[in-house]
């Protein structure tokens, strides 16, 4: 039997255990494991621990020593990490937040780039390693924030889309960058143009091979693989797809993580997107955590105790110009400031991208070591800060959004104007029936409860007023006495059966519309006296249905005809179900403060009224 040196597996070992710990621990006191993999780098590295290894000789059994053999898997967890943001990519992500990704992204990270390149060659860095670290320390930190981002469940709010716009144009920066970083890295001073335009042409047979080639190979490898029904045959494709790729990438001159984002990208338009994810993710979390264990490694707390003073400026600093570039941006693409200044907080740390651009860029000689060495501990300390500046940005943003609620409470009342629409709920879609009111040059005014998106609608001149729009005495206050119709917007189906019944004991003949949830909510607000209901769901099928019809060749007219009598029949339909249903519902029903009388159910054959029981 060959003989076991468990010292060989010393590393994984470590780093096994080092997981087990780090991440239940740090998911139950809801603190980012990347926080804690770079630190229990720092503590199991060569500055850790391992300053203690020469004098105790079994400190050394708890200290990771393999610098090399780590960092190979670092690379390898970078790699996942690209191939995970070019299979996330779709176009139709891009396409809906494409105002805040190529406006505000693109203006963080040109601007924050610039200005820190400029400094950086004022204090005598080569041009070359000043532009390097300049857009190295502009990127943000993925693998942080919007972890924390889910964990206070703030994703979809405007700060989570603001932030993950510009992350995700982040990413897609780095693909270039690294590129420049191995052509400048290839090239000499003498030749610069000539090596450069070989690189650039070799890059691009390259990338066209790999596209070709991934295209015309990808999709019958993982049809072939999908029949077989494997997870572990399924499984072991994906790991070679990825890694030939970035093989083949790095073959040609290219980066290994270059090539695996295009592999990504090549496999987002399959129908196996979504079984990749989930089969690549762990592998992603794992390998993403041996790279961040390698950048505690190389974090010197003694560079820290030597200079405290110099880092935490130099930390502030780049704090400083990353939120100032995103506060001056936000009203270029009116951001209100609440969610400015959160975003601008969220984004000011750097990533771990800097680590493999500035890494790179230090050993192929571009930046001097000991200012690459700085602005990777700028960097570690600045990540370090994420959730306490995520925590410091949701306070700041609740105190601004509490002064935008007093603006918006002591808005003056709208002027007096009849035959005006009032809609109740300014969000996506009451700012859509505003649009269309406008455009037919029909008077209106909306409510809105949130008193953040009331300011930003008064900023852009439209006439929305903060309020809740089931307040009778607001109602009347926007001349309900004299509207010509009420659309109710809300999402909430409580709010808006809430809205109908204030509204409707405030003016019986007013013409409502609602929005429904789907079909019952519908019957409901038929019920509660509402002239149209309009049920998500079934106007969602309708329009599915009108787009199919015209896409098979069926003449609009026809189309449109056929919709409105469907549409017709549904709320018939609806109604009927209220007609035929509320005789059954004889015990009183209360709505908010407002309470129906019951109703005599009607004989069924001569339609008289018959008396109701007591026990009823």
């Amino acid at each position: 039997m060959p003989e076991v040196h468990t010292g060989s597996y010393k590393e994984a070992i470590l780093f096994l255990v080092t997981a087990g710990i780090v991440v239940p621990l740090f998911h139950r006191l809801r603190i980012s494991p990347v926080l804690g993999f770079i630190g229990a780098g720092a503590l199991l590295g060569p500055f850790g621990l391992g300053r203690l290894s020469e004098q105790y000789g079994w400190v050394s059994l708890f200290t990771i020593g393999n610098r090399t053999e780590i960092a190979h898997l670092a690379e390898f967890g970078v790699i996942f990490l690209m191939f995970m943001i070019g299979i996330e990519l779709s176009w139709e992500r891009l396409r809906t937040l494409r105002r805040l990704v190529f406006g505000l992204g693109s203006l963080q990270v040109i601007c924050s780039a610039l200005v820190i390149g400029a400094i950086l060659f004022g204090l005598k860095v080569p041009l070359a390693g000043a532009v390097i670290v300049g857009i190295g320390l502009a990127l943000s930190s993925t693998a942080v924030v919007l972890p924390v981002l889910a964990e206070q469940r703030r994703l979809n709010t405007p700060t989570g889309r603001a932030s993950f716009a510009v992350l995700l144009f982040q990413d897609l920066a780095v693909a270039p960058a690294l590129f420049a970083i191995a052509v400048l890295g290839r090239t000499d001073g003498a030749n610069m143009g000539g090596a450069l335009a070989l690189a650039l042409a070799q890059a691009a047979v390259a990338l066209v091979l790999i596209v070709v080639a991934g295209r015309l190979a990808l999709r019958p490898l993982f049809q072939l693989v999908a029949r077989t029904k494997s997870t572990e045959l399924f499984m072991a494709a994906c790991l070679l797809v990825i890694v030939a790729t970035a093989l083949t990438a790095a073959a040609s001159g290219l980066s290994m993580t270059l090539g695996a984002f295009v592999a990504g990208l090549l496999l987002a338009e399959t129908e196996y997107r979504r079984a990749i994810e989930a089969t690549i993710d762990p592998f992603k979390g794992l390998l993403l955590g041996v790279f961040f264990v390698s950048v505690g490694m190389n974090l010197d707390p003694a560079q820290l105790v030597a200079a405290p003073g110099a880092i935490l400026g130099l930390s502030l600093a780049l704090l400083l110009i990353k939120a100032v570039v995103v506060l001056m941006a936000a009203p270029a693409l009116k951001i209100a400031r609440p969610v400015a200044l959160e975003t601008a907080l969220l984004l000011g740390p750097g990533g771990e991208f800097a680590f493999v651009l500035i890494g790179g860029a230090v050993a192929t000689g571009l930046v001097p070591e000991e200012v690459g060495a700085a602005a990777l501990i700028v960097t570690t300390v600045t990540m370090i800060m994420i959730p306490g500046l995520a925590a410091l940005g949701r306070r700041i943003g609740q105190r601004a959004a509490s002064r935008q609620l007093g603006r918006a409470r002591a808005e003056p009342p709208p002027d007096r104007q009849q035959n005006r629409v009032i809609v109740a709920g300014y969000g996506r879609v009451g700012r859509q029936v505003g649009e269309m009111l406008a455009r037919h040059k029909i008077p209106y005014l909306a409510l809105d409860a949130d008193a953040a998106r009331v300011a930003e609608q008064r900023r852009l001149g439209n006439p929305v007023y903060f309020g809740d729009s089931a307040n009778a005495e607001l109602l009347r206050r926007c001349d309900i006495a004299t509207a010509r119709a009420l659309v109710v917007t809300l999402d909430n189906p409580r709010a808006v059966e809430a809205v109908v019944a204030a509204a409707r004991a405030e003016r019986p003949d007013l013409t409502i519309v609602a929005r429904a949830r789907d079909a019952r909510h519908a019957t409901a607000l038929y019920d509660l006296g509402v002239d149209d209901a309009v049920p998500e769901t079934i106007e969602a099928s309708l329009q599915l249905s009108e787009a199919v019809l015209v896409d098979v060749g069926v003449p609009m007219g026809l189309v449109i005809a056929s919709i409105h009598e469907r549409r017709d029949e549904y709320r018939a339909m609806l109604r009927r179900k209220e007609t035929d249903t509320r005789p059954v519902f004889r015990a009183r029903r209360t709505v908010g403060k407002h309470a129906e009388p019951r109703e005599a159910p009607r004989d069924a054959k001569d339609g008289k009224e018959t008396p109701v029981s007591r026990t009823a």
